[in-house]
């Protein structure tokens, strides 16, 4: 065989060769997922919708908590109205126990035809008002009060000794002319008496004891007033102390 023979072999095989180690590189590359990066990592694609979209089904974060207890409703509870009955003399809240009603105070007060005793005054003028208000319903009747302190009506001197004796400052009834000299002469702190011929009444911690109702006329019994009257001809006089 000659020498060119030989060459045109080597440099044949040589081709060969390299066109086979090609060939397998190729394929090599072809086998390679076209989504996967140079160390085999897949590739996401990437694009501004689909990524907005992506954002939109973003699950919220979900955080554990003890939801509050709900608090059983409580039912109303009735408030306390206060009668509205009008005060004839003040706007102060009386107190009534039993047959004793008391408003704070220095004066009396009258209230649908009942006095209360004001809380500073001592207790025989407390009393005074209390028993004169168990005869609101009684009528007149001339010379009532005067045989017993206890009568089925009274008359004006009548009814202010019936004060004045539940108060401890009288023994036996009297006439208004006895009246008129009665104690001591003024106006007292608690009690006075006015009096003249055929008539008497008394201030009482503020309030009028008279049998004579000024407003419609005529004698009508033992009733408790808030507004005064004229003391012109009247003596005034009070029990010592008083």
């Amino acid at each position: 065989m000659s020498a060119a023979i030989v060459i045109f072999r080597w440099r044949f095989a040589t081709l060969v060769t390299a066109l086979f180690a090609y060939a397998a590189t190729v394929h090599a590359q072809e086998r390679t997922p076209a989504d996967r990066g140079s160390f085999g990592v897949p590739l996401q694609p990437f694009s501004l919708r689909e990524t907005a979209d992506t954002s939109r089904r973003a699950e919220p974060i979900r955080v554990a908590y003890y939801a509050p207890r709900s608090q059983p409703a409580l039912a109303p509870r009735a408030e306390s109205v206060a009668d509205e009955a009008d005060l004839e003399t003040t706007s102060a809240l009386p107190e009534n126990s039993s047959n004793r009603p008391v408003v704070p105070g220095h004066r009396a007060i009258l209230r649908n035809g009942i006095a209360y005793a004001p809380s500073h005054a001592p207790d025989n003028i407390k009393n005074a008002i209390w028993a004169v208000n168990t005869l609101r319903r009684k009528p007149y009747v001339w010379g009532g009060g005067h045989a017993s302190f206890n009568d089925y009506g009274y008359d004006c001197s009548g009814a202010v000794s019936f004060a004045l004796h539940y108060a401890g400052l009288l023994d036996a009834p009297l006439p208004s002319s006895d009246l008129r000299h009665y104690g001591r002469r003024g106006r007292g702190r608690w009690i006075t008496i006015y009096s003249r011929n055929g008539h008497t009444f008394a201030i009482i911690a503020g309030l009028r004891l008279d049998t004579t109702d000024l407003r419609d006329g005529g004698d009508v019994g033992p009733r408790w007033y808030a507004d005064g009257r004229g003391t012109s001809g009247f003596d005034a006089r009070h029990p010592a102390g008083w």
